[in-house]
């Protein structure tokens, strides 16, 4: 029999690190962590702020939250499950869903720092590009980060939904449109790309899922019933989506 060289022996072991448990659990990437929760020293104990957007099966979590060696604390929270006071009963995970919970938290964290008055946000909710920094305040505005998690940023993702929402509802969070939906990428070099604004605000109000229910009613009647029996059971049908979401806009605003 050949030698075979034992690797894992006894000195390996005695130097052997275990990885942070949310590591082992495969809940937090670390590295990305420690970017978005790092400090400068001139700034020390400032808060730096994130906006956190998670996806259940059900439902959309936004949190604004800040690092602290006790752990991270909450400012201000959202989900998608609140929408119902604002006229929303079903629906709570797709992008619309998620644009109505990134506005929300938005509007909330700024009417906890009082700054609801001052930064009232995007009047008319149309896809275009929007930042609150570029409009001339005596105050600067209210600004975080986008903290996704372990998601993968792929274009049109209900994540930039809510990212949409929180910066139409009047926070500074730095970004870029290439990856919302609508955006399209410069074919060859020296070109330049394209974003049309209407593609997202499309998404925004809920056509793509209008679109599904219509085909679904008229091709398979019987998935269709199994499929939006929540919608079904609230009296809603494809018509009835982007005035739906147009009403929980302006309650949410008003609120």
């Amino acid at each position: 029999m050949a030698f075979v060289k034992v690797l894992k022996n006894n000195s390996y072991f005695k130097r052997f690190q275990v990885k942070p448990r949310r590591r082992r659990e495969g809940k937090t990437d670390y590295r990305a962590r420690r970017k978005m929760v790092r400090q400068d020293k001139n700034k020390f104990n400032n808060k730096k702020y994130r906006l956190v957007v998670r996806f259940t099966n059900r439902r959309v979590i936004c949190q604004i939250m800040y690092a602290t060696i006790r752990g991270d604390m909450v400012v201000a929270q959202a989900t998608s499950t609140e929408l119902t006071k604002y006229g929303v009963p079903v629906g709570h995970k797709n992008y619309a869903a998620a644009y109505c919970t990134g506005l929300l938290v938005a509007r909330r964290v700024l009417k906890k720092f009082g700054l609801d008055e001052t930064f009232k946000g995007k009047e008319e909710i149309d896809g275009e590009d929007y930042h609150v920094e570029d409009e001339e305040n005596d105050q600067r505005p209210f600004k975080c980060i986008l903290d996704v998690g372990l998601q993968t940023t792929a274009v049109g993702h209900r994540m930039w939904g809510a990212l949409k929402g929180a910066v139409d509802g009047g926070l500074h969070i730095p970004h870029t449109n290439k990856k919302f939906p609508g955006f399209k990428p410069a074919e060859e070099k020296g070109q330049e790309s394209e974003y049309d604004a209407e593609a997202h605000k499309e998404k925004i109000f809920g056509s793509h899922v209008k679109e599904y229910m219509e085909m679904l009613e008229e091709e398979d009647p019987t998935k269709y019933e199994a499929h939006f029996a929540k919608f079904i059971a609230e009296d809603i049908n494809g018509e009835k989506l982007e005035e739906m979401y147009t009403e929980a806009h302006e309650k949410i605003k008003e609120d």
